[in-house]
Protein backbone atom coordinates (compact mmCIF):
# COMPACT_ATOMS: atom_id res chain seq x y z
CA UNK A 1 0.00 0.00 0.00
CA UNK A 2 1.68 3.29 -0.94
CA UNK A 3 2.24 5.64 1.84
CA UNK A 4 0.06 8.28 1.04
CA UNK A 5 -3.10 5.35 1.49
CA UNK A 6 -2.01 4.59 4.53
CA UNK A 7 -1.75 7.96 6.26
CA UNK A 8 -4.95 9.14 4.96
CA UNK A 9 -7.48 9.89 7.22
CA UNK A 10 -10.28 7.24 7.30
CA UNK A 11 -12.97 6.52 10.16
CA UNK A 12 -11.90 8.56 12.94
CA UNK A 13 -8.65 9.57 15.17
CA UNK A 14 -8.73 6.36 17.08
CA UNK A 15 -8.24 4.66 14.16
CA UNK A 16 -4.38 6.83 13.97
CA UNK A 17 -2.36 5.96 16.91
CA UNK A 18 -0.42 9.01 17.84
CA UNK A 19 2.92 6.49 17.99
CA UNK A 20 2.34 4.18 15.20
CA UNK A 21 4.35 3.96 12.01
CA UNK A 22 2.96 3.14 9.27
CA UNK A 23 4.26 2.59 5.85
CA UNK A 24 8.48 2.49 7.69
CA UNK A 25 10.00 -0.94 9.27
CA UNK A 26 12.85 0.30 10.68
CA UNK A 27 13.70 2.43 13.45
CA UNK A 28 15.20 6.07 14.62
CA UNK A 29 18.40 5.57 12.88
CA UNK A 30 17.00 4.15 9.94
CA UNK A 31 14.81 6.94 9.49
CA UNK A 32 17.32 9.57 10.33
CA UNK A 33 19.28 8.03 7.53
CA UNK A 34 16.67 7.80 4.96
CA UNK A 35 15.29 11.33 5.27
CA UNK A 36 18.41 13.23 3.87
CA UNK A 37 18.85 10.70 0.93
CA UNK A 38 15.98 12.20 -0.42
CA UNK A 39 17.45 15.57 -0.85
CA UNK A 40 18.83 15.14 -4.11
CA UNK A 41 15.64 13.88 -5.71
CA UNK A 42 13.15 16.88 -3.92
CA UNK A 43 15.68 19.07 -5.54
CA UNK A 44 15.19 18.20 -8.82
CA UNK A 45 11.16 17.45 -8.48
CA UNK A 46 11.25 21.26 -6.92
CA UNK A 47 13.63 22.89 -9.87
CA UNK A 48 11.42 21.17 -12.25
CA UNK A 49 8.06 22.84 -10.81
CA UNK A 50 9.94 25.89 -10.62
CA UNK A 51 10.78 26.13 -14.38
CA UNK A 52 7.45 25.26 -15.14
CA UNK A 53 6.62 28.77 -13.31
CA UNK A 54 8.50 30.32 -14.76
CA UNK A 55 7.71 29.24 -18.00
CA UNK A 56 4.05 29.83 -16.99
CA UNK A 57 3.16 27.31 -16.06
CA UNK A 58 0.25 26.65 -13.44
CA UNK A 59 1.32 24.19 -11.24
CA UNK A 60 2.22 24.90 -7.38
CA UNK A 61 2.61 22.63 -4.28
CA UNK A 62 0.69 23.82 -0.90
CA UNK A 63 1.73 21.58 2.11
CA UNK A 64 -0.79 22.80 5.42
CA UNK A 65 0.45 21.59 8.80
CA UNK A 66 -1.69 21.56 11.33
CA UNK A 67 -1.13 20.06 14.80
CA UNK A 68 -1.77 20.64 18.44
CA UNK A 69 0.96 22.64 20.43
CA UNK A 70 4.19 20.48 20.38
CA UNK A 71 3.09 18.27 17.54
CA UNK A 72 6.37 19.24 15.79
CA UNK A 73 5.50 22.26 13.32
CA UNK A 74 8.88 24.03 13.56
CA UNK A 75 10.95 20.27 13.78
CA UNK A 76 9.45 19.58 10.33
CA UNK A 77 10.14 22.41 9.06
CA UNK A 78 13.97 21.96 10.11
CA UNK A 79 14.12 18.25 9.20
CA UNK A 80 11.99 18.02 5.87
CA UNK A 81 11.22 21.17 4.53
CA UNK A 82 14.72 22.02 5.21
CA UNK A 83 15.47 19.41 2.21
CA UNK A 84 14.51 21.88 -0.10
CA UNK A 85 15.84 25.25 -1.64
CA UNK A 86 13.75 28.08 0.24
CA UNK A 87 14.23 30.52 -3.06
CA UNK A 88 11.46 28.25 -4.17
CA UNK A 89 9.20 28.29 -1.32
CA UNK A 90 6.42 30.43 1.04
CA UNK A 91 5.95 30.27 4.25
CA UNK A 92 3.43 31.50 6.15
CA UNK A 93 2.84 30.93 10.20
CA UNK A 94 -0.60 31.76 10.86
CA UNK A 95 -1.09 33.48 14.11
CA UNK A 96 -4.42 35.40 16.38
CA UNK A 97 -6.21 37.29 13.45
CA UNK A 98 -5.49 41.46 13.10
CA UNK A 99 -8.01 44.11 13.78
CA UNK A 100 -7.52 44.31 9.87
CA UNK A 101 -7.98 40.64 9.27
CA UNK A 102 -11.11 40.22 11.58
CA UNK A 103 -12.43 42.39 9.31
CA UNK A 104 -12.97 40.60 6.17
CA UNK A 105 -13.81 36.94 5.93
CA UNK A 106 -11.88 34.27 7.68
CA UNK A 107 -10.30 33.27 4.65
CA UNK A 108 -9.50 36.36 3.32
CA UNK A 109 -5.90 36.43 5.15
CA UNK A 110 -5.30 32.62 3.37
CA UNK A 111 -5.56 33.79 -0.05
CA UNK A 112 -3.40 36.20 -0.09
CA UNK A 113 -0.72 33.71 1.06
CA UNK A 114 -1.32 30.95 -1.63
CA UNK A 115 2.15 30.01 -3.23
CA UNK A 116 2.65 31.82 -6.59
CA UNK A 117 2.73 28.89 -9.53
CA UNK A 118 5.94 27.14 -9.71
CA UNK A 119 6.27 27.94 -5.98
CA UNK A 120 6.07 25.64 -2.79
CA UNK A 121 3.95 26.71 0.01
CA UNK A 122 3.76 26.28 3.21
CA UNK A 123 1.37 26.78 5.98
CA UNK A 124 2.21 26.50 9.84
CA UNK A 125 -1.45 26.54 10.80
CA UNK A 126 -3.83 27.80 8.47
CA UNK A 127 -7.57 28.37 7.72
CA UNK A 128 -8.43 25.47 9.63
CA UNK A 129 -7.88 27.63 12.85
CA UNK A 130 -10.76 28.73 12.34
CA UNK A 131 -13.13 25.54 12.82
CA UNK A 132 -10.91 24.60 15.54
CA UNK A 133 -9.79 27.32 17.74
CA UNK A 134 -12.69 29.10 17.23
CA UNK A 135 -14.93 26.58 17.28
CA UNK A 136 -13.95 24.94 20.48
CA UNK A 137 -13.44 28.23 22.59
CA UNK A 138 -16.80 29.18 20.69
CA UNK A 139 -15.71 32.43 19.31
CA UNK A 140 -18.67 32.62 16.30
CA UNK A 141 -21.84 30.99 16.27
CA UNK A 142 -22.51 27.29 15.32
CA UNK A 143 -24.04 28.26 11.66
CA UNK A 144 -21.28 30.58 10.91
CA UNK A 145 -18.68 27.15 11.59
CA UNK A 146 -20.84 25.18 9.41
CA UNK A 147 -20.53 27.89 6.73
CA UNK A 148 -17.01 27.90 7.05
CA UNK A 149 -16.85 24.19 6.27
CA UNK A 150 -18.61 24.49 3.42
CA UNK A 151 -16.59 27.20 2.23
CA UNK A 152 -13.04 26.18 2.69
CA UNK A 153 -13.65 22.88 0.67
CA UNK A 154 -15.28 25.67 -2.11
CA UNK A 155 -11.99 27.23 -1.68
CA UNK A 156 -9.53 24.32 -1.58
CA UNK A 157 -11.70 22.99 -4.86
CA UNK A 158 -10.44 25.97 -6.76
CA UNK A 159 -6.93 26.01 -5.86
CA UNK A 160 -6.95 22.05 -7.16
CA UNK A 161 -8.71 23.13 -10.27
CA UNK A 162 -6.20 26.19 -11.02
CA UNK A 163 -3.23 23.73 -10.45
CA UNK A 164 -2.22 23.30 -7.09
CA UNK A 165 -1.53 20.12 -5.17
CA UNK A 166 -2.67 20.39 -1.46
CA UNK A 167 -1.04 18.16 0.95
CA UNK A 168 -2.76 18.67 4.44
CA UNK A 169 -1.40 16.78 7.41
CA UNK A 170 -2.38 17.04 11.09
CA UNK A 171 0.33 16.01 13.31
CA UNK A 172 -1.35 13.28 15.34
CA UNK A 173 0.06 13.43 19.00
CA UNK A 174 -1.39 12.16 22.34
CA UNK A 175 -1.74 14.31 25.44
CA UNK A 176 0.77 12.40 27.52
CA UNK A 177 3.48 13.20 24.87
CA UNK A 178 2.42 16.87 24.99
CA UNK A 179 3.15 16.93 28.33
CA UNK A 180 6.59 15.52 27.92
CA UNK A 181 7.04 17.96 25.61
CA UNK A 182 6.37 21.22 26.74
CA UNK A 183 7.72 19.66 30.89
CA UNK A 184 11.09 19.36 28.44
CA UNK A 185 10.51 23.18 27.19
CA UNK A 186 10.82 24.06 31.14
CA UNK A 187 13.80 22.07 31.97
CA UNK A 188 15.82 23.30 29.12
CA UNK A 189 17.35 27.15 28.82
CA UNK A 190 17.09 27.27 25.30
CA UNK A 191 13.67 26.17 24.89
CA UNK A 192 11.95 28.21 28.09
CA UNK A 193 11.13 31.02 25.53
CA UNK A 194 8.79 28.42 23.29
CA UNK A 195 6.53 27.77 26.69
CA UNK A 196 3.53 30.02 27.23
CA UNK A 197 1.66 29.45 30.60
CA UNK A 198 -1.79 29.68 28.17
CA UNK A 199 -0.45 26.16 26.68
CA UNK A 200 -1.49 24.82 30.28
CA UNK A 201 -4.70 26.07 29.73
CA UNK A 202 -5.30 24.82 26.23
CA UNK A 203 -4.72 21.64 27.55
CA UNK A 204 -8.00 21.71 29.50
CA UNK A 205 -9.82 21.53 26.21
CA UNK A 206 -7.60 18.62 24.74
CA UNK A 207 -11.13 16.53 24.64
CA UNK A 208 -12.56 19.34 23.01
CA UNK A 209 -10.22 20.09 20.59
CA UNK A 210 -10.06 16.38 19.05
CA UNK A 211 -13.51 16.44 18.58
CA UNK A 212 -12.98 19.38 16.22
CA UNK A 213 -10.36 18.22 14.56
CA UNK A 214 -12.27 14.88 13.51
CA UNK A 215 -15.16 16.88 12.51
CA UNK A 216 -12.98 19.21 10.26
CA UNK A 217 -11.27 16.39 8.92
CA UNK A 218 -14.26 14.30 8.44
CA UNK A 219 -16.13 17.52 6.62
CA UNK A 220 -13.11 18.37 4.62
CA UNK A 221 -11.14 15.20 3.58
CA UNK A 222 -12.47 15.55 -0.39
CA UNK A 223 -10.72 13.92 -3.06
CA UNK A 224 -9.20 16.95 -4.28
CA UNK A 225 -7.58 17.62 -1.22
CA UNK A 226 -7.70 14.80 1.69
CA UNK A 227 -6.34 14.43 5.18
CA UNK A 228 -3.52 12.87 6.29
CA UNK A 229 -2.90 12.16 9.80
CA UNK A 230 0.94 11.67 10.95
CA UNK A 231 1.54 9.87 13.75
CA UNK A 232 3.85 12.68 15.77
CA UNK A 233 4.78 11.21 19.18
CA UNK A 234 8.22 9.67 17.79
CA UNK A 235 9.57 13.05 15.94
CA UNK A 236 12.13 10.60 13.36
CA UNK A 237 8.76 9.56 12.17
CA UNK A 238 7.26 12.42 11.46
CA UNK A 239 9.69 13.87 9.92
CA UNK A 240 10.45 10.96 7.80
CA UNK A 241 6.89 10.97 7.07
CA UNK A 242 6.35 14.41 5.75
CA UNK A 243 9.49 14.57 3.87
CA UNK A 244 8.43 11.27 1.99
CA UNK A 245 4.78 12.52 1.16
CA UNK A 246 6.32 15.59 0.13
CA UNK A 247 8.73 13.93 -2.55
CA UNK A 248 5.65 10.94 -3.39
CA UNK A 249 3.29 14.59 -4.39
CA UNK A 250 6.16 16.36 -6.51
CA UNK A 251 6.68 13.11 -8.06
CA UNK A 252 3.04 12.38 -8.52
CA UNK A 253 3.02 15.87 -10.75
CA UNK A 254 5.08 14.02 -13.31
CA UNK A 255 7.02 16.91 -14.73
CA UNK A 256 9.52 17.40 -17.23
CA UNK A 257 11.74 20.18 -18.22
CA UNK A 258 9.81 22.72 -20.19
CA UNK A 259 10.27 22.53 -24.15
CA UNK A 260 11.72 26.04 -25.20
CA UNK A 261 9.58 28.57 -26.87
CA UNK A 262 12.44 29.53 -29.04
CA UNK A 263 15.26 27.94 -31.83
CA UNK A 264 17.88 26.78 -29.96
CA UNK A 265 19.86 26.96 -33.34
CA UNK A 266 19.30 30.35 -34.24
CA UNK A 267 19.48 31.56 -30.83
CA UNK A 268 23.12 29.80 -30.76
CA UNK A 269 24.12 30.93 -34.00
CA UNK A 270 23.32 34.97 -32.52
CA UNK A 271 25.64 34.24 -29.89
CA UNK A 272 28.19 32.73 -31.86
CA UNK A 273 28.13 35.62 -34.22
CA UNK A 274 28.33 38.44 -32.00
CA UNK A 275 31.26 40.25 -32.44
Amino acid sequence: MALRDELRFRGSLADHPTDGTPGFDGGKKDAEKELPELGPEMADLQEKLFAHGYTEGKQRLLLVLQGMDTSGKGGILSHAVGLLDPGGMHLKSFKKPTREELSHDFLWRIEREVPAAGEIGIFDRSHYEDVLVVKVHQLTDAPEIERRYDAINAFEKNLVDSGTVIVKCMLHISKETQKERLLARLDDPTKQWKFKPEDVDERGYWDDYQKAYEIALERCNTDHAPWFVIPSDRKWYRNWAIGRLLRDHLAAMNLDWPAPDYDIAEQRARLEDEK
